[in-house]
């Protein structure tokens, strides 16, 4: 597969990609993509309208975590997420006046907070060109023959961000994720219509 070919056809599909977790603060977003873990942001956005109406980052902070709990089950995993939730929001209204900042290692130590979801707050935040990994990400860049079957998220990141630009990263990442969301599905992805089913090793 040819990046340039991918990069424009992804600019014709997702010329505004952007994330679709819905967040009016720094924090919001944070939260919404550590619920977003083995859950749809459709889902997720369900949940955080109720969340953040309700409460500000310092009354998240001393909520009891059934409370949390009550308002996050549909994303599933709601437990460990609930009390996730309350430590962060703990976290940074003790250590940085309830601001996420721009501090991967501090973020990475946050619980619920790895690697991908880290990648993902950045670059929106800061627009720090990163590549987030998510099943979606994954699964195109395997099936377009950019990465092995065999190849875990850390290996695929890399592999991407040694093929594409640096300026490209984050805005292709936001792509890639609607490209599989939308186009390119884990089940019956949209073949026909695909301008890449001809370099694609999956559609062959």
């Amino acid at each position: 597969m040819n990046k340039e070919v991918l990069i424009d056809y992804l600019d014709e599909l997702y010329p505004s990609a952007r994330c679709e977790l819905n967040y009016q603060k720094d924090y919001e977003l944070l939260i919404a993509v550590v619920l977003s873990a083995q859950c749809t942001d459709k889902r997720v956005n369900m949940v955080t309208k109720e969340l953040f109406e309700k409460y500000n980052l310092k009354e998240i902070s001393n909520l009891n975590v059934k409370e949390i709990e009550k308002i996050i089950r549909p994303v599933g995993t709601y437990t460990r997420k609930a009390m996730y939730i309350k430590e962060i929001a703990n976290s940074l209204t003790q250590n940085h006046q309830g601001m996420v900042p721009n501090d991967r290692e501090y973020l990475e130590s946050l619980p619920g907070v790895g690697h991908k979801t880290c990648n993902v707050v950045l670059s929106n935040l800061y627009n720090v060109p990163a590549i987030a990994v998510d099943t979606h990400v994954s699964r195109v860049s395997k099936r377009l023959g950019f990465a092995k079957e065999t190849d875990d998220v850390v290996k695929i990141e890399k592999k991407l961000m040694k093929i594409f630009p640096k300026d490209k990263w984050s805005r292709l990442h936001h792509q890639l994720v609607l490209f599989g969301r939308y186009n390119c599905k884990s089940q019956k992805p949209d073949c026909i219509h695909c301008k890449l089913k001809n370099s694609c090793k999956y559609h062959q």
